[in-house]
């Protein structure tokens, strides 16, 4: 197998301004490209426009670097972390070809590389290349994994879409995974993976940490595994299916953070009593830390604003509540009277939450949903526990959820395998830990 090759979806906007570092050609121009271009539609057509004139104009328009290695470019004001609470927009600098198409109505800019390159990014962006070596080593691996296995899919022409039933009236279920991009393979935001560019974050470890893995992937069965990960399971990963699909991959099951479970817990935290004293406490774990010198290798400048990420917790208002729950779900419950877990997965996170309205009641799930409903953005995790204050007449004037983990949980715990870098674990015993019976082997 050669190294792929592959379309990241970076910006789809009405104007799209970008900068040329060295000499690009392309399909619409004789001469050779460089400095600043603005692309805008016109009509049907994208319009290429340079120091206020018109330049090209086509249905799609293709941008080649003449020197892959030393050329790059600059897109203005592209939108991280969309939909969460430190979205903002930011210059992001690229290396590759440009790929003007329309999508929608807008102009969408795709950026054509190479894996490993993408991958070099990858790694810089979902943390700081300033991580260990073996955590930037197992992260380039469970990222490269991640990325292959989703090409295959597209191969095998699956579309992994929102999925939604209902088991009955009262029961809303559905669960979100990454769906294929009709126009190219991935694109750069949380939705597939952190992909911000070259200059700003790579640095010489993340390189390193590519150049040693290169090629490699984690496999199960002769198929390469759709690794999983997630900012902190909260001491204890949760498993595939509880979250997507009801389909169990067993090295995407549930394990203990650490080297042993802890002796004062039962960790079957699928019972609402065991879960309880759980989320209560901060049993011992690999993500159980307050290490400034780690969380600042693991958590990127505009993740840092999050804080108490392993147990940490929320207030609402009896009216910010109900006007949340009714902006998110589109449904009006009226005044909440309770917020009741119904179902919990192994790591304490619930599957399916009874919301009791005095207009209505309806459980939903799974983890997602959940957070997306109680949240303007997203809750941490559904890892909770709900306190009820100042009720009167059966309604509570105050919600409190006292919660635990950040993200979905599953598979590897970036910032649990920062500490286990930080200790001195080998990347190959990083992966084997969160991901039981996987094997590591060398596809191109």
């Amino acid at each position: 197998m050669n190294q792929p090759v592959i379309t990241i979806g970076i910006l789809v906007e009405k104007e799209i301004i970008f900068d040329l570092y060295g000499e690009f050609s392309s399909t619409v121009l004789a001469s050779r490209m460089s400095g600043s271009y603005n692309a805008h539609l016109t009509g049907s057509k994208i319009t290429l426009s340079k120091d206020g004139m018109r330049v090209a104009e086509s249905d799609a328009i293709l941008i080649v670097p003449n020197d892959y290695l030393t050329d790059s470019f600059l897109i203005k004001d592209v939108v991280i972390g969309k939909n969460f609470h430190w979205e903002k927009k930011i210059n992001q600098r690229f290396r590759g070809s440009i790929k003007l198409i329309i999508e929608n109505n807008k102009i969408c800019l795709i950026n054509i590389l190479f894996v490993e390159d993408y991958l070099v990014s990858v790694i810089s962006s979902e943390m700081s290349s300033n991580s260990s070596i073996e955590m930037l080593k197992a992260h380039a691996i469970i990222s490269r994994s991640w990325l292959i296995a989703q090409l295959d899919k597209r191969l095998e022409a699956r579309t992994i879409i929102e999925y939604q039933f209902r088991q009955k009236e009262n029961e809303l279920i559905k669960w979100y995974d990454r769906e294929d991009h009709e126009n190219y393979d991935l694109c750069a935001d949380d939705h597939c993976q952190r992909y911000q560019g070259i200059a700003r974050i790579v640095n010489d470890a993340a390189l390193h940490a590519i150049d040693k893995t290169r090629g490699i992937v984690l496999m199960y069965n002769d198929k390469v595994c759709d690794t999983r990960y997630s900012k902190c399971c909260g001491g204890i990963s949760e498993s595939y299916e509880n979250v997507w699909e009801p389909v169990v991959h067993p090295y995407l099951t549930s394990i203990i953070d650490y080297k042993y479970a802890a002796d004062d817990f039962d960790t079957e935290l699928v019972k609402e009593y065991n879960a309880s004293k759980w989320i209560k406490n901060k049993p011992l774990a690999f993500c159980n830390t307050t290490n400034k010198k780690v969380l600042s290798q693991v958590l990127v400048d505009f993740d840092q604003s999050t804080t108490d990420f392993y147990r940490w917790k929320v207030e609402y208002t009896q009216e910010e509540l109900s006007n949340l729950i009714k902006e998110k779900s589109g449904i009006d419950f009226g005044n909440i009277l309770d917020l009741i877990p119904v179902e919990r997965g192994n790591s304490g996170r619930i599957i399916k939450l009874k919301i009791v309205g005095d207009k209505k009641s309806l459980i939903i799930g799974k983890e997602l949903e959940i957070r997306r409903v109680l949240s303007k953005t997203h809750l941490y995790s559904s890892a909770f526990l709900v306190k009820k204050e100042e009720v009167k007449d059966s309604i509570p004037s105050k919600f409190i959820l006292e919660g635990a983990g950040w993200g979905h949980g599953v598979g590897l715990c970036q910032i649990g395998a920062a500490v286990m870098g930080d200790m001195g674990y080998k990347f190959d015993e990083i992966l084997s830990h969160y991901f039981k019976d996987a094997n590591l082997k060398k596809i191109y």
